[in-house]
């Protein structure tokens, strides 16, 4: 597994760390010649790019500072910024302006392809040229606008001495472009303004496909951030209390934190006792007691009694902030078959350049004269171009993401279908994973006199097991009770009086892997006792996984009672109480060993991990972050959704692999027939087309009905 982190922890004395957004990374190959060109330079001690979030990391002397770094990027050919004064709405500008391209050309494609049909079907003398006039004023603006993201990309790359993708897409554009207003203007026969804006819509719905999911990726981490709370009242020496921004929190300041309220920063409780809600780390939905002495972190609720907290870490120092920054750093799209792609069209670039060129000066030497000569070299760029290569994936990845959709799976992240597709191992996390999350409790035993009490006390709480029993008990229309001196003590429960008579509800801790209130009525006591249920399929869905050669274990940062009651019942290994570093460090340790893992979570605890797995899904239930960081999300109460995309990817792959061998059969064909004259510029557009739509097509095979569980 690849990921944007440095190779150690910046303890080197001197060294610190600085990160970058990089619109211009387009291939494999500007990962490699960032890496190389940033360690070449005096003070940079190593360099790691995010190809997904287009962002370079830089691991570096103290001295250097953040203009020195930009320019050396500079040098290399890339235009870069500080990712601080660059927020996650850059990718959004960049999926817009593809957006705006692909409509532009889109319109044109249609509009000249209309125009066109005359033409092929025999117009001549004055409707021929009046046509090809009207194909130049709506092909040119087209052209010069949606050929943006791919000429400057190109005119980048020359400008510092190295080719990529775009410079063949840039150099055939034009040339067909040319051609077409020569011939145009000379009353030429055949004019190729379609072939040069249909080149432009098909690279250009390709590549906003793929930023569109690259963007998505990278949505979690902001709203991760959210989570934390903006202010805090800070107590002065002298009693006083003011509201200080979190930015502006300092260790050793008391903040005071009321009922309800989300902690700014880390700390230690200094007085009261109250329950937090701790699922962002742990990801169990019980809030957890807490008292002097005891450590909380930014970001978790004070569901109980007002407490004062000495901070200890504050701003970007805080846990939040550090799954925030595992999530940035391990959330990388690892595309293997787009690298190919792009590797692919890199190296046959420079072949199909100098095969141009052999066959103009060829044929001119064979004495057919500039023009035809000329033709000839535009066709073979035309019918090289890279527009079946560049199709193979996304197409397939698009029908495969709408296949999964139908079924309730949806892929944000067109290279997670890879990813899918070679996993042989999952992760499932517990609560609100392989179980609803909604503790569910047992109240057959209750006396109708006695549920309207525990009804009563229950819809005055906002613990999740009251909540719970409030909803079990308003489906069975159960009317509450007249309880009044109604009082809330955090972590305990909730007490009133009924009456003469004291009521309570009290929460009390695991029970045999369950969990237990207890209703107590004068010197009456009776538990009621609360079970997690499984979600309907999970069975189902470990036994499809097994068929597919692909084991399970439970990881969790639930308590080791609930964790081993499941995985007993479940008959899988598990492994409990796991904070968000201690699930990297085994999905670390799982890749060093050979393993492809998938983790399939939804606690705000599981971003990083989710972010950091060979492949990730997350239930539409979890909370925003988790299916932010996730490849995938799956709708409803079934798990079946998580075998299903293992079937549907590693199908995916298949025609990925049929796509690309049909793009190399085309060059094998194509380009001898174009270079020994047999083809002119419209016949090489048409055929260029025709391999575009050939591909779309073999992907279109995906949309076939899928089995519900692998075979």
């Amino acid at each position: 597994m690849t990921t944007l982190s440095l190779p150690d922890e910046i303890d080197h004395v001197g060294l610190t760390d600085s990160r970058f957004t990089v619109p211009g990374i387009r291939c494999a190959g500007c990962i490699a010649k960032i890496e190389r060109g940033l360690q070449e330079v005096d003070g940079v001690d190593a360099a790691r790019v995010n190809f997904s979030a287009k962002r370079v990391a830089v691991r570096h002397d103290r001295s250097l500072d953040a203009e020195t770094l930009v320019a050396a990027l500079g040098r290399l050919g890339f235009e870069a910024q500080p990712a601080a004064t660059n927020p996650l709405g850059q990718d959004d500008i960049e999926s817009r302006t593809l957006l705006r391209a692909v409509a532009v050309a889109g319109f044109g494609m249609m509009n000249i392809m209309l125009l066109s049909v005359s033409v092929w079907s025999g117009a001549g003398g004055v409707t021929r040229e009046l046509f090809h006039w009207l194909s130049a004023l709506i092909g040119l603006p087209v052209v010069a606008y949606a050929g943006r993201p791919f000429f400057s990309s190109a005119v980048m790359a020359l400008r510092h001495r190295r080719t990529n993708m775009d410079v063949p897409i840039s150099i055939g554009v034009l040339l067909a472009t040319g051609l077409s207003v020569y011939e145009t203007a000379t009353g030429g026969e055949h004019a190729y303004f379609d072939s040069a804006v249909m080149l432009l819509f098909f690279l250009l719905v390709g590549r906003a496909l793929d930023s569109t999911m690259r963007n998505k990726t990278r949505a979690g981490i902001g709203s991760l951030l959210s989570r934390m709370g903006k202010s805090a009242r800070v107590v002065a020496q002298d009693g006083s209390t003011k509201s200080v921004a979190a930015e502006d929190l300092r260790p050793g300041m008391l903040m005071l934190v009321a009922a309800g309220e989300a902690l700014a920063a880390d700390g230690v409780i200094e007085e009261g006792r109250s329950s937090i809600d701790n699922a962002m780390l742990t990801g169990e939905s019980i809030p957890q007691a807490v008292g002097f002495g005891d450590a909380v972190h930014a970001g978790a609720i004070n569901m109980g009694d007002p407490i004062r907290v000495r901070v200890t870490a504050a701003s970007s120092d805080t846990v939040i902030a550090e799954i925030a920054r595992l999530m940035d750093e391990a959330g990388q799209s690892r595309s293997y078959y787009v690298r190919i792609a792009d590797r692919a069209s890199r190296l046959y670039a420079p072949a199909v350049h100098t095969l141009a060129l052999l066959a103009f000066g060829g044929w001119m030497i064979a004495g057919v004269g500039l023009h035809q000569s000329l033709v000839i070299a535009i066709a073979v760029l035309i019918i090289t171009c890279p527009c079946a290569m560049g199709l193979a994936v996304p197409a397939a990845h698009v029908v495969a993401s709408g296949v999964l959709a139908r079924r309730g799976l949806l892929v944000k992240d067109g290279s997670a279908l890879e990813r899918l597709a070679e996993v042989d191992i999952a992760l499932f996390d517990k609560t609100g994973t392989l179980t609803i999350g909604e503790p569910v409790p047992e109240i057959r035993h209750l006396s109708r006199e006695r549920k309207s009490i525990a009804l009563a006390l229950a819809q005055s709480s906002r613990h999740p097991l009251s909540r719970g029993l409030a909803r079990a008990l308003e489906a069975e229309g159960v009317t509450p009770a007249v309880v009044c001196s109604l009082s809330e003590t955090g972590g305990t429960g909730i007490c009133g009086s009924w009456g003469d008579t004291r009521v309570a509800l009290e929460r009390t801790e695991i029970l045999g892997g369950g969990l237990s209130s207890t209703l107590r009525i004068g010197k009456d006591r009776v538990d009621i006792q609360f079970l997690d249920p499984m979600r309907p399929d999970v069975v189902e869905t470990l036994h499809a996984l097994k068929t597919c050669g692909i084991d399970s274990r439970i990881v969790s940062g639930d308590r080791q009672m609930s964790v081993n009651a499941l995985a007993r019942e479940l008959g899988i290994t598990s492994a409990a109480e796991m904070r968000p570093e201690a699930k990297l460090t085994l999905l670390y340790a799982l890749g060093k060993e050979g393993h492809r893992p998938l983790m399939v979570g939804d606690g705000i605890n599981d971003g990083p991990a989710l972010a950091a797995a060979h492949a990730s899904i997350a239930p539409s239930s979890a909370s925003d972050v988790s299916q932010q960081a996730a490849d995938a999300v799956f709708l409803g109460r079934g798990l079946m959704p998580v075998a299903l995309a293992v079937e549907v990817a590693r199908r995916t792959m298949r025609i990925v692999r049929q796509n690309f061998g049909f793009a190399i059969a085309y060059n094998v064909v194509a380009v001898p027939l174009a270079i020994a004259g047999l083809l002119t510029p419209l016949i090489a557009a048409i055929a260029m087309s025709l391999s575009s739509l050939v591909v779309v097509g073999n992907s279109l095979r995906l949309a076939r009905d899928t089995k519900h569980q692998p075979t």
